[in-house]
């Protein structure tokens, strides 16, 4: 299928629903269960036979990773919101306990459908030489074998806790992983409860010695219990189990805390120390023990899971081996952008040029990071801007802020403590910029600051010309290798004086005034959005072309959604790619016949944000409207934080997100799943042929329009031609 097909081919027959229903809360589809669907989509590809055999094991360590959050976050919230006697009315109509009802029983179902996966990867890990051991199938050598690791790598840092009143139930932190014990003295048969946690600062899975080219490896806590005899001399062992505990890990902060740093370092202790809100415990533990642990983390029956076969399915990401590249996606190399290349290296060279998008993670976010390394060694440079949401540990981008900070230039580095599970690396960052003289700015209490923009400011010549950086993701060297999003680079200088008044504004609180391209959250995205949706249906209704294509993580705000439901009913043609949650209940009579909505899972995480309106003129076409964004379509996107929407004004550019960017999300068949009136996903069925298009796959071998060199563009690979 190509685009054109795409575009082309019928919207489905649409679906017939009481008027109640199109006018009522049922015209959303909840977000809790929006996410959970997602997440079995992700799951599915841990079954996806398409998929090689050890990125199908790591599809499932994702989907358990991204269950472990949401009940950390989004059930915790519910949860404190049901006992707090909060009876607030999501968008689909229903109550947070109604909601927790729902997710109960869905995410149970998922777990069991997790366990069964596993159990499918390991019979054909075990085929391709790769085992998962327990004690009951181990040498006389491999017993030799750990007995030495036991004593030389895990003993030292193993804590055996007796569990009686001399000795209270201790505390078990947020995904802290034990095992349960009774015991009794072999001398007098007293019995005596304990526990053993699992310690995370050690691998989950320890490699035994190869056999016959076997990878063999035995979880850590089949281990522990092979080797009890040593922590509990002189016990033996009646009855065992292991457990897992989620906390609530969500952050509050004091609206007037004096040192925002200082707050949340505290904060981030509370959440080691929140309620527990989720306990997994394995199957046929002894119940004294269960009611025990139970008793002393204070959790209900509803809040127990009993899990039959192996807790703490996310680490199986060890097993992901490097060494085995035939069980992994062939290697890919992302490319350096021939521009840059014709210009030896030089950054600001080729954006001088003319403006330029890179495509990550098939362009390279080396040259992001090398944007600012050359800035802060470049004698002409005068001073840096950035915004930081969320970065690595060993950040080369926080080098390079320090590097240009001791060179003396002036540098604003925008730190957002409030980053979701990475505050503590962020404050540890911030710490370093502040020690090389780095201005350290927070931004604001109340909203985050999500927005990703860099400026380097040069002097050239008589003038100072601003270069400047818009992304849609984050500046994560690690994560970038996996996500897929967009960098915009240009000298535009209306994009420049946005960036600085955006700069000013979360610095010192000065409302941009006078913005001449950009639109932001919480002032003005929100506003400029539904008035280009209202402009669209305007067009349909004069008879003109009108259509929207919009891509992003998730679609979930209800005035947005309406206002594409208007927009529907007025004839506008509307395409839709919401990898996640979404809210938008597609063709459905009278209310949604004209949106069509799909989902994308495969080899990369789908990250970009874009939005496309043919203003009058059709898609694509060189008079359309294109922007990216960093924001999502939810409401903590448009009106709790700080985000831009860029309209991307460079001809070239306009062209590789229509024609190619777009186009191929909007072709793909192999990776794609669409939304149905009722909420369920479909995914494309696929030939063994492999035939299906596959949008990771064009991207990965075809370079970008606006990254092209002295070689022109005109045999790059575009999946659509403007209309104009």
């Amino acid at each position: 299928m190509t685009q054109a097909d795409f575009l082309n081919a019928p919207f489905p027959v649409p679906t017939s629903l009481p008027e109640a229903e199109i006018n009522g809360p049922k015209r959303f589809f909840n977000r809790e269960m929006s996410w959970l669907a997602f997440n079995w989509r992700v799951l599915e590809e841990a079954g996806n036979l398409r998929v090689p055999l050890l990125e199908r094991l790591r599809f499932l360590s994702i989907s358990a990773t991204n269950l472990d959050e949401f009940y950390t976050v989004r059930v915790a919230g519910l949860r404190e919101l049901r006992r707090a006697g909060n009876a607030s009315i999501s968008d689909d109509g229903r109550s947070p306990g109604e909601q927790l009802v729902m997710i109960n029983a869905d995410a149970r179902d998922l777990m069991v459908a997790q366990q069964k996966t596993l159990n499918t990867l390991r019979k054909e890990m075990d085929a391709a030489g790769i085992s998962i051991l327990t004690r009951s199938n181990l040498t006389k050598g491999d017993r030799a074998f750990l007995s030495d690791h036991f004593i030389a790598q895990v003993f030292p840092v193993l804590s055996p806790l007796a569990i009686d009143p001399a000795h209270p139930f201790p505390f078990i932190p947020n995904t802290g992983f034990c095992l349960g014990l009774e015991l009794e003295r072999t001398s007098d048969r007293r019995r005596l409860r304990a526990l053993l946690p699992i310690p995370q600062q050690i691998n989950r899975f320890v490699t035994l010695p190869e056999r016959n080219g076997e990878h063999r490896a035995l979880p850590l806590e089949e281990l522990l219990l092979l080797h009890l005899g040593s922590l509990f001399p002189g016990y033996d062992e009646i009855g065992h189990c292991a457990f897992r505990v989620l906390r609530d890990s969500d952050l509050e902060v004091e609206d007037e805390a004096e040192d925002l740093v200082r707050e949340f370092e505290t904060a981030l202790k509370r959440r080691r120390r929140g309620e527990v809100i989720r306990l997994k415990i394995s199957a046929g533990a002894p119940p004294a023990l269960r009611a025990l642990i139970m008793d002393e983390l204070m959790v209900a029956e509803d809040e127990v899971i009993e899990v039959k076969g192996m807790l703490g399915i996310a680490d199986l990401k060890e097993l992901v081996l490097s060494s085995r590249p035939a069980l992994l996606w062939p290697p890919f190399t992302p490319r350096v952008p021939e521009r840059v290349t014709d210009h030896e290296g030089d950054i600001f060279a080729a954006i001088r040029q003319k403006d330029m998008l890179l495509h990550h993670p098939y362009e390279t976010f080396d040259t992001v990071i090398r944007f600012l390394q050359q800035a802060a060694r470049d004698p002409n440079v005068l001073a840096i801007k950035q915004t930081l949401y969320r970065t690595s540990y060993d950040s080369p981008i926080v080098d390079a802020l320090c590097e240009a900070a001791e060179a003396g230039k002036s540098v604003t580095a925008l730190v957002e403590l409030k980053a979701r599970f990475d505050e503590a690396s962020n404050i540890r960052q911030s710490r370093r910029l502040e020690r090389a003289g780095a201005h350290v700015v927070y931004g604001f209490i109340h909203y985050k600051t999500h927005a990703k923009i860099s400026t380097v400011v040069r002097r050239e010549g008589d003038a100072l010309v601003t270069y400047t950086h818009f992304g849609t993701g984050n500046y994560h060297p690690i994560t970038a290798r996996i996500y897929t999003d967009l960098s915009l680079f240009t000298t535009n200088p209306a994009l420049g004086r946005d960036a600085t008044k955006v700069f000013n504004y979360l610095s010192g609180y000065a409302q941009p005034e006078g913005l001449e391209n950009l639109a932001i959250s919480p002032i003005s995205l929100k506003p400029r959005l539904l008035e280009l949706i209202a402009a669209e249906a305007d067009h349909a209704r004069a008879g003109r072309p009108a259509e929207i294509w919009a891509k992003m993580n998730s679609m979930i705000e209800p005035d947005v959604i309406d206002a594409l439901y208007a927009a529907s009913q007025a004839g506008v043609k509307i395409n839709l790619i919401a990898r996640g949650i979404c809210g938008i209940r597609p063709g459905v009579v009278g209310l949604s016949e004209n949106i069509r909505v799909k989902s994308i899972v495969g080899r990369f995480l789908e990250h970009s944000r874009i939005m496309c309106f043919a203003d009058g003129h059709g898609l694509p076409s060189k008079r359309a409207k294109v922007f990216i964004s960093s924001a999502d379509w939810m409401g903590r996107n448009l009106t709790r934080r700080v985000e831009t929407l860029i309209e991307i004004v460079n001809p070239t550019v306009k062209a590789q997100i229509e024609s190619q960017i777009m186009a191929a999300n909007m072709a793909d068949e192999a990776q794609s799943w669409v939304l149905s009136a009722d909420g369920r996903y479909t995914r494309q069925l696929a030939p063994d042929d492999g035939s299906l298009f596959s949008c990771h796959k064009f991207f990965m071998e075809n370079p970008s329009l606006s990254g092209r060199g002295s070689a022109g563009d005109a045999d790059v690979p575009r999946l659509a031609h403007s209309k104009d």
